[in-house]
């Protein structure tokens, strides 16, 4: 069951370079399932970081937030689909047709190649905007829960898999779509590191028991002196909740 969990987390790798991920991925070799790789790491090492990756025979989850005009988008995500990403994400502020759009030209890169479409999902409000941060920002009466159904509802209709959420909105959501869309959930933290710049967080065992599909730690693994120590013992923990919470 250990495996299981590990394919539900993507391992961020948060690192300046190539030389830096490759320690890291040596590391967790054994475990890891999913790697995240984000923009410090993609404009570093670019599209050689995904092929390290694939060829080692695990999972990615690009998260670069394509936000465009539709065609760029587009376009963007075709690439993203030939090179073989398992998930990828948008903006759901970039729009409905850019969306749609999105959603189109993967479906067609994917029936041309024959293979397996990428999950595309849409990131609704950044983790580290809380309330008063989110109405400041867009200077807005409306609470950020109502924000997050609105943008998960235009994603969906837009032919999105799912949505990148923060885990207070995960039973919410659950609730209201059910299995109907795909749940992932960045600003997870063990309990020693629930205080930093993301603002609305949660630990694995929780975010897992409130119904995310997929999970992002980063910081807890990649920090520690023993990455791949850290990453089992989180394992560990997330199979022993799961038999006391059954999730």
């Amino acid at each position: 069951m250990i495996n299981n969990w590990a394919e539900k987390i993507a391992i961020a790798i948060d690192v300046p370079d190539m030389d830096s991920a490759r320690r890291l991925m040596d590391q967790l070799d054994d475990t890891a399932r999913l790697f995240k790789v984000g923009s410090q790491l993609f404009t570093s090492a670019g599209p050689v970081i995904i092929k390290e990756i694939k060829d080692r025979g695990k999972n990615l989850f690009l998260d670069l937030k394509f936000h465009d005009i539709p065609n760029t988008v587009a376009k963007a995500s075709e690439v993203a689909t030939e090179l073989g990403v398992d998930i990828f994400n948008v903006h759901i502020s970039g729009g409905y047709e850019m969306m749609a759009a999105t959603a189109e030209a993967v479906d067609s890169k994917a029936s041309e190649m024959g293979i397996i479409r990428p999950i595309v999902l849409g990131v609704t409000v950044l983790t580290s905007i809380d309330e008063p941060t989110f109405r400041n920002i867009f200077g807005t009466t409306r609470d950020l829960e109502s924000q997050i159904i609105h943008m998960t509802e235009l994603a969906k209709k837009a032919g999105l898999d799912g949505v990148v959420a923060s885990p207070q909105e995960i039973k919410l959501l659950r609730k209201m779509y059910g299995d109907e869309v795909v749940i992932l959930t960045p600003g997870v933290r063990t309990e020693k590191l629930l205080h930093d710049d993301q603002k609305r967080t949660m630990t694995p065992s929780q975010a897992l028991s409130d119904g995310a599909d997929y999970l992002v730690i980063g910081r807890p693994i990649y920090q520690s002196p023993d990455p791949a120590k850290t990453f089992t013992q989180i394992l560990h923990q997330i199979e022993l909740d799961s038999k006391i919470l059954r999730f």
